[in-house]
């Protein structure tokens, strides 16, 4: 049932809402243009979405029409920038050094991927969108690849360390796994890719978050951590790790035969509560905020 405008606005709470400081109006606005483009998007045709190049058109679109748009205003203060960048390269500092190629799957306005440069021999940039790309100059080991969804067009078995941050569930349920085969095809011996995703439990996570219980912008699929289990097990990687860190910690989690039993368990519980006490407890940090899985080749 689609619920009434005046339903809708009692969602939004501008006061405690520190993630978006934009106004209620330009809020709504981005709402309606990105709902209506990820329709688009979750019924077009494998076709479409990548011989069509449907991704690259409707974030061009996206961007263009929403100036607004945290992306872009990010772009025009160096200390949300700077912040940001130093909040992932807590994770990342450990698995960098001066020999190794780094690949980044939507890297935005690709500030990261411009800062590991500096630290690492190779960085390759893939992205769908050629308008939140768009840089004057990039130094002269880093690369940027423009692509149509699922394809990660950089040379295969060369990435030592792969990083995405919130792009897997951006994907057509339908593209995800091609996407991550592609990736995984990337990588190196012993290479990994570091994956970071929303939780559906504790969603949505788009502008919907606003509006919705379930994500209808473009997180076209928010997963459950079972779910990313058995995606990254059916693509091959040897060894799959949930990690938990906030800075200060950081916690490596095999899942495995019996770790998964566990998830499944708190999962199953999950899934009988109540919305808002189900969201309320699955944002707590120590279960499923975020999450952070670790592929390793």
């Amino acid at each position: 049932m689609t619920k009434t405008q005046s339903e809708k606005t009692q969602v939004y709470t501008p006061k405690t809402d520190a993630r978006d400081s934009r106004t209620w109006e330009q809020i709504q606005e981005h709402y309606q243009i990105e709902q209506e483009l990820a329709r688009q998007l979750m019924n077009s045709s494998r076709e479409e979405r990548i011989n069509g190049h449907l991704y690259t058109e409707v974030y061009n679109q996206l961007f263009q029409k929403v100036p607004h748009h945290p992306q872009l205003t990010r772009k025009s203060s160096p200390e949300i920038q700077t912040w940001i960048v130093n909040q992932r390269l807590q994770l990342l500092a450990r698995f960098l050094n001066p020999e190794i190629t780094y690949l980044e799957i939507g890297p935005g306005d690709c500030s990261l991927s411009l800062e590991v440069a500096k630290r690492v021999k190779r960085v390759y940039a893939v992205d769908v969108s050629t308008e939140i790309t768009k840089l004057p100059n990039i130094p002269d080991n880093m690369e940027i690849f423009i692509s149509d969804g699922c394809s990660i067009p950089v040379p295969e078995n060369t990435v030592n360390l792969a990083y995405s941050h919130q792009l897997m569930e951006h994907l057509h349920p339908n593209d995800a796994l091609e996407q991550l085969e592609n990736i995984y095809n990337t990588l190196a011996a012993n290479g990994k890719y570091i994956c970071i995703t929303p939780n559906w439990y504790s969603g949505p996570h788009d502008v919907s978050r606003h509006f919705d219980q379930q994500a209808t912008g473009f997180h076209l699929k928010e997963y459950k951590l079972s779910e990313m289990y058995d995606t990254f097990k059916k693509v091959g990687f040897s060894k799959i790790i949930w990690v938990k860190s906030n800075g200060k910690i950081y916690l490596e989690i095999p899942i495995n035969s019996i770790s998964i039993y566990l998830i499944n368990l708190v999962e199953y519980f999950l899934n009988i509560l109540p919305y808002k006490l189900r969201k309320k407890i699955a944002n707590t940090p120590l279960l499923f905020r975020g999450m952070t899985i670790i592929g390793c080749r």
